[in-house]
């Protein structure tokens, strides 16, 4: 890739306008049995999208031809829909990935750190892709290299391609399973050996993954169950936290857990932002369980007002729920633009100075003169939330009150989201009437932890000896501990805070 269009891919996929949320980790799919595996790939990392829109990539393999590959950056309908590309991808056995990138080289984004990585074996060649971080990353890099490996990229996701290229198991599957004993942190991988589809997650469960079935014998793996529901594909189950699922079109799905079992912990953020609400998460709906965010944030924080506006598009269903819970009009106060897209691939400075104004807009006609309660799903840096609110007074409305359906988030999390340094983050330098203050609106107010747990199916919501999921970004209480980062100076959260 030249310089020129490794410029062109940062200034578009650094998000110009900052539109201030956490970035979607990445997205994993899946496909064996099927004769034309890598277009089903394809629809199914489109419906993954949401979780990974800098970059894709496919590799596929077809007996008697072997293992090929195509990665892009940009969208997968701007790639993987030309049937020039999806002809050289061949074969009943795909896998795919699309990338946000919460480790490497940000900022210098290469087309050699796109995901799925290959290798060859003496027993063959393997694929792999990656979802979540691997927090010891570091050390393992430096082990190997020193021991003689060399690197193409700058993932974390490498290593664990180098580490099964060291193991003396005799099949892939044992060498993965020798690899990921050695990496800490967030993991769900879908792999794909010449006859085998292969999903893992890590111990905890931190990040999805779920399995699929298209009629009698083809599989599916998939981080969501949007990304079945696209090829028409049926739920079967999850993957369960420490699973490995080793699959081929003969034999069905086979079933290991080759790590110590540990009590689930699942990422929390997933029901809150992540997933698509048309997901299913636990058997619930993501959709529902955001409702009944905004149910429980009605109830822990009232206000008098007019209207209830979510910032869109995260915030609409808490919105709706807060709405139902308050007997409060719900109504869609700001509009988004959903055409942005490619249209600023180069912004001049005066259009940078726009910022939000190029994605929403304020329905002027409904909100002059109203108490309006804006329904967000979270605050970060609290930049886009101030430009929101000094639109909404632009347009006449006479009090704005904040209502954010999820608590304070003052911790980064390593596990696979792409957060700011923990001083960027609003909340662990302010205390929420600070913060009120900082962004100007007549009230801010979040779900508590216990209250979120509630809308997430915990009646007694948070215990210590309840139901846990990771709430690290809110809690600071990390479950594996961030190796690469405690040796780079990062504090862990002491008994005082």
């Amino acid at each position: 890739m030249s310089h020129s269009d490794t410029q062109a891919a940062e200034t578009f996929y650094s998000h110009p306008f900052d539109d201030d949320k956490l970035r979607e980790e990445c997205g994993v799919f899946g496909v064996v049995g099927t004769s034309d595996a890598a277009n089903f790939v394809a629809l199914g990392l489109h419906a993954l999208q949401h979780r990974g829109q800098e970059a894709g990539g496919i590799v596929a393999h077809a007996p008697g031809v072997g293992f090929n590959s195509a990665r892009r950056f940009g969208y997968v309908r701007d790639n993987f829909t030309k049937a020039s590309l999806m002809e050289t991808l061949p074969g009943p056995l795909a896998i795919g990935h699309v990338r946000y990138s919460t480790a490497g080289s940000k900022g210098n984004t290469a087309i050699r750190d796109v995901q799925p990585f290959f290798g060859e074996f003496s027993m063959g060649g393997a694929a792999i892709a990656h979802n979540g971080n691997i927090t010891n990353a570091d050390a393992l890099r430096k082990e190997l290299i020193e021991r003689g490996s060399i690197f193409q990229s700058s993932s974390d996701s490498e290593c664990i391609i180098h580490l099964m290229a060291r193991s003396l198991q005799q099949s892939i599957p044992e060498r993965m399973k020798d690899a990921l004993r050695r990496c800490e942190g967030a993991f769900s991988v879908v792999a794909m050996t010449r006859t085998k589809l292969i999903g893992v997650r890590d111990p905890l469960g931190v990040r999805p993954l779920v399995l699929g079935k298209i009629g009698d014998n083809a599989w599916v793996l998939s981080s969501e169950t949007c990304g079945l529901d696209i090829i028409g594909a049926e739920f079967v189950r999850e993957i369960k936290a420490g699973e490995m699922v080793v699959i081929t079109e003969a034999d069905g799905v086979t079933s290991y857990f080759p790590f110590e079992q540990k009590a689930a912990r699942f990422c929390i953020f997933e029901h809150v932002y992540f997933s698509r609400p048309d997901s299913i998460i636990g058997g619930q709906s993501v959709y529902e369980t955001r409702r009944q965010i905004g149910v429980e944030l009605a109830r822990e924080t009232p206000v008098e007002a007019d209207l209830v506006c979510p910032v869109p598009d995260s915030g609409t269903p808490a919105a709706i729920g807060y709405s139902q819970e308050s007997g409060i009009p719900y109504a869609m106060g700001i509009i988004r633009n959903q055409y942005m897209g490619r249209t600023f691939i180069e912004p001049t400075e005066q259009i940078r100075n726009m910022g939000v104004r190029l994605k929403l807009n304020v329905n002027r006609a409904l909100i002059k003169g109203k108490r309006v309660i804006l329904v967000d799903d979270s605050v970060v840096r609290g930049t886009t939330s101030r430009k929101i609110k000094e639109m909404i007074l632009d347009a006449g409305a006479a009090e704005v009150h904040f209502r954010i359906a999820s608590p304070p988030t003052a911790w980064p999390c390593f596990y696979g989201v792409d957060t700011p340094e923990r001083e960027k983050l609003l909340a662990a330098t302010m205390s929420e009437d600070e913060m009120r203050g900082h962004l100007g609106v007549d009230s801010l107010k979040f779900i508590s932890l216990d209250g979120l747990y509630r809308a997430v199916g915990v009646a007694e919501g948070r215990t210590p000896g309840g139901k846990r999921y990771c709430d690290a970004c809110f809690s600071g209480e990390y479950p594996v501990a961030p190796s690469d980062m405690l040796d780079k100076g990062f504090e862990l959260k002491t008994a005082a805070e």
